[in-house]
């Protein structure tokens, strides 16, 4: 059975940074590409960006480049996504998914349940 669990969310403050984290177990996360999203209360889930199966190579939507960082560790079958200089309005549920062949929005052939970030001002 696969499975995808996201963690690290919590409550920041503006400013701050959290490192999330995306486990599997099932698949090994090498062999996917894996990408982060958010949903805020009353918005759509929206394309974080997301990491490539086997150059690495990383894709981040421009609203995140040079705050938000992804990262895949084989060792843990874990991708992260560390997110620096928090904003208020990065307050939304990140999720991670997991695709054979898509990296970007249309992804998702698993998904996990999500963690709640909150940034205070």
């Amino acid at each position: 059975q696969v499975q995808l669990v996201e963690s690290g969310g919590g409550l920041v403050q503006a400013g701050g940074s959290l490192r999330l984290s995306c486990a599997a177990s099932g698949l090994t996360l090498s062999g996917y590409m894996v990408g982060w999203f958010r949903q805020a209360p009353g918005k759509e889930r929206e394309f974080v960006g997301g990491i490539r199966t086997r150059n690495l190579y990383k894709y981040y939507a421009d609203a995140f480049k040079g705050r938000f960082t992804i990262s895949r560790d084989d060792t843990k079958n874990t991708v992260d996504l560390q997110m620096n200089s928090l904003k208020p309005e990065d307050t939304a549920v990140y999720y991670c998914a997991a695709d054979r062949q898509r990296l970007g929005p249309a992804m998702g052939d698993y998904w996990g349940q999500g963690t709640q970030v909150t940034v205070s001002s």
